[in-house]
């Protein structure tokens, strides 16, 4: 993994007046997997850095990242034509920075096909283009980069190449699958190039992307006119991944996948809604590698520290009449069963709209396997949010002295029955950073009865981050430091090479690999599926399937990795900062209370729909 240009992003806390991402845009994949006719590169509009408070990381794409893909595959971008019918989604001072040609030619969308005028001026600003540069690729764009672009692009191989129509549409299915998938782009080129002698083939079926809350053709504007104060604003609607199989934890029992789309929408929506997450997707709170770049945070804050558990993350939602459900990294819902949430004061009444944050693991002890949930953080108890709560010890201790305490209290009193829940839940401990060294101890690890696999270090005094959290960083030794890819398995030939197969290995929805890796016994029937791999003696090594995982890691995130790989934090140097340069939180010198009663004088107030709540903790 060789360098790569560093892209500067400015956040900010709206996008300047741009509008919403597209609809359906998120899951679209960002361009074709190769070139048409050797000459074309269709892609969805990329989003400038105005969207990147809208955009998740694992989903961004703009105008560098489309350049970045097209050096790495050793083209050259000369023209790049703009089919959409607006310019809020980015500069096209952007694209003339990197000396290609920008045209622009509107199409609106919206159930009309390009007319003959449109298609005219394609079809000879192409031809002229490429015989005055005829090395050079041409990139051409719609909002997805499917059906106005296909429709253009297909035009041209008939009109200029003396393609038939079926053959110029293979081509753009091949590289664009699964092609034009609107009924009327087809029968219009249909009316066109065959003249009512071949009657149109039927659209194939439409990519998982495109059922995504809305029923709009492709659009650009999605009613949004930046231009205007007076126009009301868009509905905004959310974009989900739906898993079709969606698998727990395996060993783990009473718990079932919710297939039904209203109820799976309904937890989805509640989850992202407690959260404050516009975006669509899992809203939990991310880490990120820590690195040399910024373990000087510990120095900066009060930070608490964990061992970081080789388990599979999930959310837990608890709702009225006892219903509670977990919630995965790839948005899906699964319903659990027996596990109840008693007050911790009125144990014969269950908590509701109660969200924790957590990861299930399973315990060897005796020979016997013990599935534990351990929660490690809340947003919301008891119908309050507590999101803006610092982490330690307040929103630590609700856990511990309210959600913890209830269950407590009414396994005591045996209105749970304990032994007939088929997992457990617990408080996840952290402990003053200082304490570091004791979670490395070969001691420690004996005690857990799971692999650890590194430590997490969460800011005290910050309220929860939905997404990625600059500020919770995680840290793995040098040996287990990892990237969640896509392997892609392929046929790799030529001239002088023998014929075999390679494993690609992506990141983000990118399909030029950023990697490759040995295929193997062990790997050879995961071709599509996300694989940890680490990097040892100068190649990747496949260390296990990630079936919790749907996406590999971001390009971003991956090189975040990568850096941590090549220069990485050892053990030694981590704990000499802590020990030398440590934010000393004075509040861990002194003794902790043996317990923090109900009827303590500490409280918290926080605010919930506009009314004040005292929240004792």
């Amino acid at each position: 993994m060789g360098a790569k240009k560093k892209i500067t992003r400015t956040m900010s806390n709206r996008n300047s007046g741009k509008g919403p991402i597209p609809e359906r845009w998120l899951n679209c994949p960002r361009r074709a997997e190769r070139l048409i006719h050797d000459k074309f590169l269709a892609f969805k509009t990329p989003l400038s850095q105005d969207f990147d408070n809208e955009v998740s990381e694992a989903y961004r794409f703009n105008v560098d990242f489309l350049f970045n893909s097209v050096k790495e595959n050793k083209w050259k971008l000369g023209l790049w034509i703009d089919l959409t019918n607006t310019s809020r989604f980015y500069d096209r001072k952007d694209v003339e920075s990197y000396g290609c040609q920008y045209l622009k030619l509107p199409c609106r969308g919206h159930g009309e096909t390009p007319d003959v005028q449109t298609t005219r001026a394609f079809i000879e600003k192409c031809k002229q283009f490429i015989s005055q540069h005829p090395l050079e690729i041409i990139g051409v764009h719609c909002t997805h980069g499917f059906n106005r672009t296909g429709f253009l692009i297909i035009s041209y191989l008939v009109e200029n190449k003396d393609n038939s129509l079926d053959a110029a549409m293979a081509k753009f299915s091949a590289a664009r699958p699964p092609g034009i998938y609107k009924n009327d782009y087809i029968k219009e080129l249909y009316k066109r190039y065959e003249e009512g002698e071949t009657p149109p083939p039927p659209p194939p079926p439409r990519p998982d992307w495109c059922f995504e809350y809305d029923n709009n053709d492709d659009d650009d504007d999605n009613g949004f006119n930046s231009g205007g104060s007076n126009s009301p604003p868009a509905k905004r609607r959310k974009t989900e991944f739906r898993h079709k199989n969606p698998v727990f934890m395996k060993g783990v029992l009473g718990v079932s996948s919710v297939s039904d789309r209203s109820k799976l929408s309904h937890v989805q929506k509640r989850v992202q809604d407690i959260c404050k997450w516009t975006k669509s997707g899992f809203p939990g709170s991310q880490p990120v590698s820590m690195g040399h770049n910024n373990i000087k945070l510990l120095q900066d804050i009060p930070y608490r520290v964990s061992w970081k558990a080789d388990g599979t993350r999930y959310m837990l939602l608890i709702q009225a009449n006892g219903e509670s459900f977990f919630i995965d990294r790839d948005n899906s819902v699964f319903k659990i069963d027996v596990i109840k949430f008693p007050h911790y004061k009125e144990t014969h009444r269950l908590l509701y709209d109660t969200l924790l944050d957590g990861e299930m693991v399973i315990d060897h002890a005796g020979g016997k396997e013990y599935p534990r949930y351990l929660a490690y953080d809340i947003i919301m108890y008891d119908n309050i949010d507590v999101s803006k709560l610092g982490f330690y010890p307040d929103r630590y201790n609700i856990i511990k002295y309210k959600v913890m305490a209830g269950r407590h209290r009414a396994i005591s009193e045996r209105k749970l029955i304990r032994e007939k829940e088929p997992f457990s839940i617990r408080l996840k401990e952290f402990w003053p950073v200082m304490q570091a060294d004791r979670l490395l101890s070969d001691k420690f690890s004996q005690q857990l009865g799971h692999e650890p696999d590194g430590l997490i270090f969460q800011p005290s005094k910050e309220p929860y981050c939905p997404g990625q959290s600059d500020k919770v960083l995680k840290w793995k030794p040098p040996s287990l430091n990892s990237v969640d890819f896509k392997l892609k398995i392929v046929r790799e030939s030529g001239l002088g090479i023998v014929p075999k197969n390679v494993g690609q290995l992506c990141v983000g929805s990118q399909t030029v690999p950023l990697a490759k890796i040995k295929i193997n016994k062990t790997i050879k029937e995961l071709d599509n599926k996300i694989i940890e791999c680490k990097y040892e003696n100068g190649q990747w090594v496949f260390m296990r399937e990630r079936t919790d995982k749907s996406f590999p890691n971001s390009y971003d995130t991956a090189m975040s990795v990568w850096e941590t790989i090549r220069d990485p934090i050892t053990t030694e140097y981590l704990l000499y900062f802590i020990r030398e340069k440590g934010f000393v939180d004075n509040s861990d010198l002194m003794p902790l209370p043996a317990k923090l009663e109900s009827n303590s004088s500490s409280s918290k107030y926080v605010h919930h729909n506009q009314r004040r709540y005292c929240l004792v903790i």
